[in-house]
């Protein structure tokens, strides 16, 4: 990853109404006071995120025991709704090493599909920089890994996490997490830019009348790689339980700790999202440059993360089951220092907020976002660069309340896409 050094260095004061609803005038909360309320949002927002994975885990019960369009179609549904919660989680991973360190488990992509299960005839035979592109565990109860021999007749969470997890050192041959679960319910999506997601029929798990070989391989994987996220989630919850691991760090030293909210806003607003997520792919044209890709759920994806950042800021959060939480917040830590800019940075939320919902809402009623920045489609485009434009905005005003806030340099994540684009297409 390549980083970007702000400095908060001042710049042109642009104030628009914002949409989230400024509250009477009170005393600044404490800056463990916000601190608190940013770890329990953390801890709801996980616990949420394995509420949604055990209804998931259900689902996938559900589709082994009975495969059929409707089970297939309910997992498929199940694994977009974890989806919110989760991606408003990732806010929390830049400026927090525990959850960056743990992330690549859940959320790890793209992935080298081939290393999982049968793949179509164009995805090719080797790759010069993966030996296991095509190793295909589920037709495949025994590989090398390394010129080493690995016994893989059973498949468990163990197999996935301990083995072939990043296999070879390999960060493509992603075995566990969202996106492995999203290709087995899936398949490949093979429409490049054209409509249409992964089309994998319900008789891929139907061990009676099995397409594609290895049924009941394939039905074992998808549950080995189900219970390990739900176990994966677990820890994660328990790490922003009050007395958690991460939250004991964030509450260590409160001046770290408001840098560690604002990094996380600052990564996840310009190299992570506006950079390595969309302006890669709208450079390239590129339909494997998206998020939810077998899925085509990407704007979804994309658009949660954005309600997330907003989340760190305000310190609101909507549970999935409708409870409300508010508290503490960045935003009159700012209010105390310049009203002025938290009226900005709010309003830059809501410009971002809405861009993204209008990318959503062309995703669902026009065409699919790798339709969207494809070669050629000018308005698909602007409407992903308009979410771009966004997260860059909202990006220097966070550098200013950086300033405002006292807290010295920090590192946020840059991206070549967006700071030396040249460098894409070499």
């Amino acid at each position: 990853m390549f980083r970007k050094n702000i400095l908060g260095a001042s710049m042109a004061l642009l104030v628009a109404s914002a949409a989230f609803t400024a509250g009477p005038a009170v005393a600044a909360p404490s800056q463990s006071d916000v601190l608190t309320h940013y770890a329990a949002l953390a801890h709801a927002k996980y616990e949420d995120s394995l509420t949604t994975a055990k209804a998931l885990d259900a689902a996938i019960d559900a589709l082994i025991a009975s495969p059929s369009e409707d089970t297939l179609k309910a997992a498929r549904a199940a694994w977009i709704a974890a989806r919110v919660p989760y991606q408003q989680s990732e806010v929390y991973r830049f400026g927090n090493p525990i959850v960056d360190d743990w992330e690549g488990k859940v959320n790890a992509w793209p992935l080298d599909e081939g290393l999982i299960d049968y793949v179509d005839a164009g995805y090719g035979v080797e790759s010069d920089s993966n030996s296991l592109y095509v190793a295909n565990i589920i037709a495949n109860p025994k590989i090398a890994i390394n010129g080493a021999e690995v016994d893989a007749s059973v498949i468990t969470p163990a197999l996935l996490s301990d083995t072939l997890h990043e296999a070879g050192e390999v960060e493509a041959n992603v075995a566990t997490g969202y996106h492995a679960i999203e290709f087995l319910l899936w398949g490949q999506d093979l429409n490049g830019t054209g409509p249409g997601a992964g089309k994998r029929p319900y008789t891929d798990f139907d061990t009676a009348n099995c397409t594609n070989g290895n049924c009941d391989r394939r039905a074992a994987y998808l549950k080995a790689a189900s219970e390990l996220l739900i176990s994966d989630l677990e820890e994660m919850v328990a790490a922003w339980a009050p007395e958690g691991e991460a939250t004991k760090a964030v509450m260590a030293d409160e001046k770290a700790g408001i840098s560690a909210i604002l990094t996380g806003m600052g990564s996840l607003s310009y190299g992570e999202l506006a950079g390595e997520r969309m302006k890669l792919g709208l450079l390239l044209h590129d339909p494997e440059e998206e998020h939810d890709c077998f899925s085509d759920n990407t704007h979804a994806s994309h658009l949660n993360d954005a309600v997330g950042i907003a989340s760190a800021y305000t310190g609101e959060y909507t549970r999935v089951d409708g409870t409300k939480m508010t508290g503490p917040s960045v935003s009159e830590l700012v209010v105390e220092k310049d009203a002025a800019l938290d009226a900005e940075m709010k309003a830059k939320l809501t410009k971002t907020l809405d861009a993204m919902n209008a990318m959503a809402k062309r995703a669902e009623t026009v065409e699919a976002y790798d339709q969207m920045i494809g070669e050629g489609n000018a308005e698909g485009n602007a409407t992903v660069q308009a979410a771009i434009d966004g997260l860059i905005d909202q990006t220097q005003t966070i550098e200013r309340v950086i300033a405002s806030l006292d807290l010295g340099t920090i590192e946020l994540e840059g991206s070549d896409s967006l700071d030396n684009p040249n460098a894409v297409f070499q």
